[in-house]
C-alpha cells in the first residue's frame, strides 16, 4: 500500500481525523481525539505507527521483520511497521482496524456514543 492508500483506508474509520500536529510529515490519525495511527509521508520505504495489544505486538514483530517496537512511542503498546512488499495489504488494513478498535475502546462510554451517531 502506498500513502495515499493507507490514508485513505485510516479515514474510512467511523469519526476518523487526520492532521499534522507535529511536523509536516507526520500524518497522524485520530478518533475521539486520541491517536491510532501516524504514518511517516516522508520516509521511505514508508513506516507507520499502531498501536496494538500487548500480547499481539510482541507476535508481529517475531512474525514479521517489517514490524518493530514503536519509534518514539510506548513500545509496549505501540508498532512501528515498515510498509514493504513483505507485508500484504489485509494483514495492514488488519492492523489499522485493531489500531482503530483499541483506541475507539478506551474513550468514554459518553464519546463512543457520541461518535457512533
Amino acid at each position: 500500500m502506498n500513502v495515499e492508500a493507507l490514508r485513505t483506508y485510516c479515514l474510512t474509520k467511523p469519526a476518523a481525523t487526520e492532521s499534522f500536529p507535529f511536523d509536516e510529515v507526520t500524518l497522524v490519525f485520530k478518533v475521539g481525539n486520541k491517536i491510532f495511527a501516524m504514518l511517516d509521508t516522508g520516509s521511505r520505504p514508508t513506516t507507520m505507527a499502531l498501536k496494538c495489544d500487548p500480547e499481539r505486538a510482541v507476535q508481529l514483530r517475531e512474525e514479521f521483520d517489517a514490524v518493530q517496537p514503536g519509534y518514539h512511542m510506548n513500545k509496549k503498546h505501540w508498532n512501528t511497521v515498515t510498509v514493504d512488499s513483505s507485508i500484504r495489504s489485509r494483514d495492514l488494513q488488519d492492523w489499522i482496524d485493531h489500531s482503530y478498535e483499541l483506541v475507539f475502546q478506551s474513550l468514554p462510554k459518553a464519546v463512543r456514543a457520541q461518535l457512533s451517531e
